[in-house]
């Protein structure tokens, strides 16, 4: 039951110090809606919706599975979905590959599908562009957490929803291009896994 080492690794450096008791509040929603799941013996299922389900919403998705599995937090299903659906953007699969994640793609498409792995025996996230609503996600009872400011102001309805949570991220499309890329993808991505390690550690089985 054990993580790939080099995401134990990277899991090891995360420092939950760094979140803001302000940020601990917008977290709390989302920490109350899966104890309550936990403690009624039900599915978790998290879909975490941006607008173009590109870059923030899958490093949501894959660190929320990851850090389930990691803290044993039982029957966790994570989604992600935007708005509209465009592409998995590649430095978001090369930034999970150096936090230890092995990544293939399975389909090569303008829309790619990639299978990506934390441990060896467990079933890999399947990544891929889709809207939130799209025929892969669930349809009912789950959470839709909101992680980009845009898709929560585009998307006044999420049809199936329980609850709408919204987690905003910075997006770090604005470094595309430029020298600071590689960093800043690496820099959000372990923002986000930090916030979601407080999260799942908060939950008692």
């Amino acid at each position: 039951m054990s993580l790939f080492k080099e995401i134990e690794n990277t899991i090891s450096t995360l420092n939950v110090e760094t979140i803001t008791d302000s940020r601990k509040d917008t977290l709390k929603p989302l920490i109350a809606f899966i104890q309550t799941k936990v403690d009624e013996d039900k599915d978790v299922r998290l879909n975490f919706i941006c607008t173009h389900n590109s870059r923030r919403s899958h490093l949501s998705q894959v660190w929320a599975q990851t850090l389930a599995y990691y803290f044993n937090v039982k029957n966790v299903f994570c989604y992600s979905g935007g708005t509209e659906s465009t592409a998995l953007f590649p430095m978001v699969a090369e930034t999970l590959k150096q936090s230890g994640f092995k990544i293939n793609i399975i389909s090569e498409t303008n829309n790619p599908i990639y299978s990506i792995k934390f441990a060896e025996n467990a079933h890999p996230v399947i990544g891929f562009s889709k809207k939130f609503d799209d025929a892969f996600n669930p349809a009912s009872a789950f959470a839709a957490i909101m992680t980009c400011s845009q898709a929560d102001a585009g998307c006044p309805f999420i049809a199936g929803a329980e609850k709408r949570i919204p987690i905003t991220f910075e997006d770090p499309k604005l470094f595309d291009n430029t020298p600071q890329q590689a960093e800043k993808y690496n820099e959000r991505s372990l923002q986000i896994a930090t916030e979601l390690f407080y999260v799942f550690s908060q939950i008692k089985s």
